[in-house]
């Protein structure tokens, strides 16, 4: 395993990661940097890249690990642009808490993900499933890398998933349901970042983890300086046609965590916050894009259950939450747009080129353009 030094600039499979090529961030980042940085939460990745055709694959990502599944997590989620999909919400909306694994995978994925997801806890914790279950399965569009109509994925996919999440550093780049995704107009696909929040004598982690399909050439902005326009000359957004979404098309998912004490109306005002990450990016937010943001807080575990009652109501039956007031929250604010805005770089910087479905082709951003904004960002 690397260490935690090594973690903030290679992921574990060795690829740069953005400050290894000198991006200035503000925070200060968790020992991996990552959404595992929040304690109990696993991540896992079953990536499927087979013959010429198929770019695609699951990331899953148990919010209390593989032990937690059925206790509840505060929660709320934000959609910036609605052109996809995020199932579970309606829930989360309705009770303010998550209590399943996550799944993110491609757009025509989310049925055999989301029986993946429930195969998975009907055997690993078959008393939580005899309640109702409804998954948080999301998705964004690999249908230019990927045959996306070929039924790739299939429920063992985010069976494997799961039981492959797991705490500390992550792979970030073409890995899990990210593999075949475009960001900027360069290959994108699976990032994430994390920040710590001294509050008190107390000291927090806010932590993001992105799927990034989303954003035209020209609008790419890296630490505030605009490097898109001059790379829209030399690499040029691919004609619209057939399986090939316009520039600017296609969407981006994320996910933020956190161990500090929110309320769910407190976790879904973060997730708007991943609005403004994903901006510093420089898109505009396509019609065409789908961008969909879920936060959760692990602390105050066992309160916000929502089971079928055992018995008789009791007078007395009540739970408690402990949270951050309202008037101390900004600087977790904060932390998850940076840690939403290094996620995305990460994304671009851990990459390289991919050739798929129908022999389409897309480039890895250019560390060297990479660097030249970091110096002049400095």
């Amino acid at each position: 395993m690397a260490s935690m030094d090594d973690a903030l600039l290679r992921t574990p499979s060795g690829r740069l990661r953005a400050r290894a090529l000198g991006v200035p961030f503000l925070g200060t980042p968790g020992p991996w940097n990552a959404l595992t940085d929040v304690p109990g939460v696993a991540v896992g990745y079953t990536t499927l890249v087979e013959g010429a055709g198929v770019r695609t694959g699951v990331t899953a990502i148990l919010p209390r690990g593989r032990d937690g599944v059925g206790v509840p997590c505060a929660s709320g989620w934000f959609s910036f642009n609605g052109n996809g999909e995020m199932t579970g919400t309606t829930w989360i909306s309705e009770n303010g808490a998550l209590s399943t694994p996550i799944a993110i995978t491609n757009t025509h994925a989310v049925g055999p993900a989301h029986q993946g997801v429930v195969d998975w806890i009907a055997t690993h914790h078959p008393r939580v499933a005899e309640q109702w279950l409804l998954p948080v399965v999301a998705e964004t569009y690999d249908g230019e890398l990927n045959d996306i109509n070929g039924r790739h994925v299939r429920p063992e996919h985010a069976i494997a998933a799961l039981d492959a999440a797991t705490t500390g550093p992550l792979d970030e780049g073409s890995v899990g349901g990210g593999t075949g995704m475009i960001c900027h107009g360069f290959k994108g696909g699976s990032g994430t970042a994390s920040r710590i929040v001294e509050y008190g004598s107390d000291r927090y982690t806010v932590a993001a983890f992105i799927q990034a399909n989303y954003g035209a050439r020209r609008e790419l902005t890296i630490a505030g300086v605009r490097i898109g326009a001059d790379l829209a000359e030399t690499h040029p957004d691919p004609v619209a046609g057939p399986g090939r979404k316009p520039p600017g098309a296609g969407s981006v998912i994320v996910v933020l965590a956190t161990d500090a004490p929110l309320l769910p109306g407190q976790c879904a005002a973060l997730a708007r916050r991943a609005t403004l990450g994903i901006g510093r990016s420089g898109t505009a937010g396509s019609h065409f894009s789908g961008d969909l943001f879920l936060a959760f807080s692990t602390a105050n575990a066992g309160a916000l259950t929502s089971t079928f009652p055992a018995g008789p109501v009791a007078d007395d039956e009540y739970e408690q939450l402990r949270f951050v007031p309202w008037g101390r929250i900004d600087r977790f604010f904060d932390a998850a747009v940076q840690a939403v805005e290094e996620a995305v770089v990460d994304v671009l910087v851990a990459n390289e080129d991919m050739t798929g479905h129908r022999g389409y082709r897309v480039p890895a951003l250019p560390h060297d353009a990479v660097r030249a904004a970091a110096e002049r960002a400095t």
